[in-house]
């Protein structure tokens, strides 16, 4: 099989690691892996902030960066939910209509993928720790992800997966609303983190860099002996 890997700019910026552990996990897999080096943003973040004309030429570019017709694939369900939400209305009877539904039908989140289109739950990964899975909105509202990341983790040999208290609930990133609201985005990250050490749990696993990076400097700003992981980098664990 051949895909299009499409990395985000969190990843690209902050986590590049977390895009060559989905190369390498794929590549193991033997799907045969091709980037296009003049991707860019796919709009989100403009489009959040009520720039809509911006956020348009930035997505006609992002449908024109993936032309052929074979699966896309990406570690973060909010930025491929995005793609797969809001696209609709952005490019309704336009130019590009045929050509977004077509990247529509084959963009998947990375879990999503490996569970549903490759058909694989244990991808031989060993990582001898306790964790507590974090639900993002992004993930859980947006892109629909159900129990894909769970079932991965529960296969990784040496992995306790403890479930925290109230997991569907936000951790208060929201892209802007954490810099808007930052007292409510505080105490939001503030619950998350506490639910998740009340489990004992070493780390905190989400499908969602940004959320990570939210509740890891709450954690760094207080001190609390635990840290954060995108499941990617701890399926790529042990091999």
């Amino acid at each position: 099989m051949k895909v299009d890997i499409f990395i985000p700019c969190f990843i690209d910026q902050v986590y590049p690691e977390t895009g060559f552990n989905m190369v390498k996990i794929l590549e193991k897999l033997g799907v045969e892996v091709h980037y296009n080096t003049n991707q860019t943003c796919c709009g989100q973040m403009a489009f959040n902030s009520g720039f809509w004309d911006e956020a348009k030429a930035v997505g006609e570019k992002f449908i024109r960066d993936f032309p052929n017709n074979r699966y896309v694939v990406g570690p973060s369900a909010s930025c491929v939910g995005f793609v797969r939400n809001y696209y609709d209305e952005m490019f309704y009877n336009s130019a590009l209509h045929n050509e977004y539904h077509q990247l529509k039908k084959n963009i998947f989140e990375f879990t999503d993928f490996l569970v549903n289109v490759l058909k694989v739950e244990d991808v031989g990964a060993t990582f001898e720790h306790s964790v507590t899975y974090h639900d993002s909105c992004a993930a859980l509202r947006e892109y629909k992800l159900t129990d894909q990341p769970r079932r991965l983790l529960k296969h990784v040999r040496g992995l306790n997966l403890i479930e925290m208290k109230d997991t569907h609930e936000c951790c208060g990133f929201g892209g802007t609303f954490a810099v808007k609201h930052e007292a409510i985005s505080t105490a939001m990250a503030q619950q998350k983190v506490h639910n998740a050490l009340e489990t004992g749990a070493e780390f905190i696993v989400s499908t969602d860099s940004s959320c990570l990076m939210h509740q890891q400097s709450y954690i760094d700003q207080h001190e609390f002996k635990i840290g954060t992981m995108h499941i990617i980098d701890l399926l790529a664990q042990g091999y």
